[in-house]
Parts: C-alpha cells; sequence; structure tokens
C-alpha cells in the first residue's frame, strides 16, 4: 500500500467559520508529512479525525485502508501518538508510567525507553504531577516512542522543550524517519518543518491552502541576493542596469535583486567592476513560500469580492435588499419604542415625585400671595387711621 493516510473531503464545522472544511491529503509509506498553520487552523481537529477521536460530520479518513472511526482501535495498533495536550494516569512517577506502558504494550525490554530517557535527559523519577511543561512532553515522546510501531502521529510534540533539547528531538525523529516509519506531525515552527519533512500542507481557517513539496523548496531556481555598496555612485549605477529589485535601501546603498541560478554567473562578473561592502544569498524557505501562497490567496479572495460587488444585481436580489432594509427600518422603530417605555417607566415615580413637588410649590406661591394681600390690606387700614388721627389733631 502506497498511501498510509488518505483524507477525502474531510469536514467537521463546529460553526462560525471554526473546524476543518473539505481536506484532501495523503500520507504515503515512509514519507514524513507536516501540517502548519496558527493557534486554531484546524491542525488537531484533522489529527484527533485520524485517531479516531472525533466522526467527521462529512468525508472521510482512512489509515492501512481502515476507516479511522469505525476501526479505530485496531488503528491504534500500528499508531504511536503524542497528543497536544498531554493528561497522565493517576501513577506516581515516570518510571512507573513506562512500566505500565511496556505491560500494555508488550514489551519484553526497555532497552530502548532507556536510550530515550538518557537522549532527552529525562528524569523519570520526578512525580506526575509535578513536572514542568518540557518533562511532560518529553514523557509524553518516551512512552510514545519506546512503543516502536509503523506509525507516528505527533500533534506540536515540540512544545515546552528549550532550543537545544528540540534539536535532540529532531535528531530522534530523524532516526525514526530513517527507519521508514510513516509520520505525520503538526507545528507553527517552519524551521523543525523544513529538517524533518517530505510535505508540509499549510492550514488556513480550516482549508488546506497548499501542500508544499520540500525538495522543490531547498532546489528553488529564484535566488535572492542582499547587495551593498561602499559608493553611493556605485549604488546608482548598479540600479540602472535594471535587475529585478525586491528591496532598496537608499539610505544604505543596499539593494536585495531577484535572478535565477542561470543568472548568477553573470551577475559576479558584473560585480567584479563595483566596490562592495558585502553580497548574501537570502535563502528561500518554507515560511517565504507559504508567505507568497498566502498572498495570492488573500488577493484572489480580494478579487472574488470586488467581482460580486461589480455584477449587476438581479430583480430578486434588490427585492431582498429592500425587504432586508424594512427589516433592520422596523427593528430600529421597535427599538426606540421600547426605549422610550422603558424610560417612561423607569422614570414614573421620580415623574411623580416632581408633580408632587411642583404643586407643593404652587400652593406655598399662593398661600405667600394671600400673606402679602393681607399684610396689603393691614398696611392700608393703619395707613388710613393715623391720616384721620392727623386731621383730628389738627
Amino acid at each position: 500500500m502506497d498511501s498510509i493516510i488518505i483524507a477525502q473531503h474531510l469536514t467537521k464545522d463546529y460553526g462560525e467559520g471554526k473546524g476543518i472544511f473539505d481536506l484532501n491529503f495523503e500520507v504515503k509509506k515512509g514519507e514524513t508529512f507536516g501540517f502548519v498553520g496558527t493557534n486554531g487552523s484546524g491542525k488537531t481537529t484533522a489529527i484527533r479525525h485520524i485517531m479516531g477521536f472525533l466522526k467527521p460530520q462529512s468525508g472521510s479518513v482512512t489509515v492501512m485502508g481502515l476507516d479511522a472511526w469505525k476501526d479505530s482501535c485496531e488503528i491504534k495498533k500500528y499508531v504511536e501518538y503524542v497528543p497536544g495536550e498531554i493528561a497522565f494516569p493517576d501513577l506516581n512517577d515516570g518510571n512507573t508510567f513506562f512500566k505500565a506502558q511496556a505491560e500494555l504494550l508488550g514489551l519484553k525490554s526497555m532497552d530502548y525507553a532507556n536510550y530515550l530517557v538518557d537522549k532527552l535527559q529525562l528524569d523519570p523519577s520526578a512525580n506526575l504531577k509535578r513536572m514542568s511543561k518540557g518533562m511532560k512532553q518529553k514523557t509524553a515522546i518516551v512512552a510514545a516512542f519506546m512503543a516502536d510501531k509503523d506509525i507516528l502521529i505527533l500533534d506540536e510534540p515540540s512544545t515546552g522543550l528549550d532550543p537545544l533539547m528540540r534539536e535532540t528531538f529532531l535528531e530522534l525523529l530523524l532516526e525514526e524517519k530513517a527507519k521508514g516509519k510513516t509520520i505525520l506531525m503538526s507545528s507553527q515552527m517552519f524551521d523543525e518543518l523544513e529538517q524533518v519533512c517530505d510535505r508540509v500542507a499549510l492550514i488556513y481557517n480550516g482549508r488546506i491552502v497548499d501542500i508544499a513539496t520540500m525538495s522543490e523548496i531547498r532546489g528553488n531556481q529564484n535566488k535572492s541576493y542582499k547587495i551593498e555598496f561602499t559608493t553611493r555612485e556605485d549604488y546608482l549605477k548598479f540600479k540602472r542596469l535594471k535587475y529585478e529589485i525586491v528591496r532598496d535601501q537608499e539610505k544604505y546603498n543596499q539593494v536585495t535583486i531577484k535572478i535565477t541560478d542561470k543568472e548568477i554567473n553573470r551577475l559576479f562578473n558584473v560585480l567584479k567592476n563595483y566596490k562592495l561592502k558585502f553580497m548574501a544569498e537570502v535563502k528561500f524557505n518554507l515560511e517565504k513560500h507559504f508567505k507568497n501562497v498566502l498572498a495570492e490567496e488573500y488577493a484572489r479572495q480580494e478579487s472574488e469580492v470586488k467581482n460580486i460587488d461589480d455584477q449587476p444585481k438581479t430583480k430578486k436580489e434588490m427585492k431582498q435588499e429592500k425587504r432586508h432594509e424594512k427589516q433592520e427600518i422596523k427593528k430600529q422603530e421597535k427599538k426606540e419604542d421600547l426605549e422610550a417605555k422603558n424610560e417612561k417607566f423607569f422614570n414614573k415615580p421620580m415623574v411623580k415625585a416632581q408633580k408632587r413637588e411642583d404643586k407643593q410649590q404652587i400652593r406655598e406661591i399662593k398661600s405667600l400671595k394671600k400673606d402679602v394681600l393681607k399684610s396689603d390690606k393691614r398696611y392700608r387700614k393703619i395707613r388710613k387711621r393715623e391720616e384721620k388721627k392727623g386731621d383730628k389733631d389738627v
């Protein structure tokens, strides 16, 4: 059997654009196949389907010709697995865990397990529950690799490992590859996938955007060179030669040009006539390849949206838009009515209190007016008396 793992139109839709959609890929016997993508892109969901932990909504996955969901127990006889989220059984330490694993797998020798422990510099006597993230990751790697099965499924296996230990892990992975094992691994790190993989799939928003072949990436015919000139005169003179400049840093008299392998000798002959500060090749790698792929994907999506916007609308679409506008207007009116009712309801006690205050104020004003009038009448009577009294005295 040439292809060990086959996914066809694999789909699991969690809603709101989350999940995996129409994944199609194959992993050949003895091949190391990689998934790369950001958190939430769908790498772990795809791997869990391969392991038979999730049932596809549509499409299928087979491992060695067996259905990943229906025959998951049988498949696990041939698969070693390092999960993205590690949870150990309730055992005291790493040694006890490894012995339990060996009994479960029917291993008669612990020699390879001990080799892995030494290679990863792991202390297996440590308490499982108190291990650091890095130690837990090493323990999971040893537990998976010690089974020495034909297929390795690894979900971001280097997470938590320091840079030096990551290199050691990649060495172990290359040893497994040399044994002819079929390996599928996911990662967010391009460099580690470049070192061990034969092909790498870029998963973006739950879809495979591109599958890159590493031999083609390494043997890319297009080369980029960064050149810095000693004098501004040479810098300007070189720019007039009309090489394809992908980056121009005038401040430093520096250009980055793109050429093919066939043009390299000609370039070196031309540069003999210039004074250079330095010249360096800008390596084309997996990350740059996928950046170019994503840039093309963004441009394609924008073009599709623009084409949809530019197309004349049908009568049906225009009716739907008008209906939608009316619905939105009604919603807004209902919202405003509700806000007015709420305001009236919640402000009711305040309005009543204000009315009571206003009435009280009116009563006080009326009372004050009466008092003023009464006092005014008294004043007038007193004046009249005084005036009469004055007249009598005269």
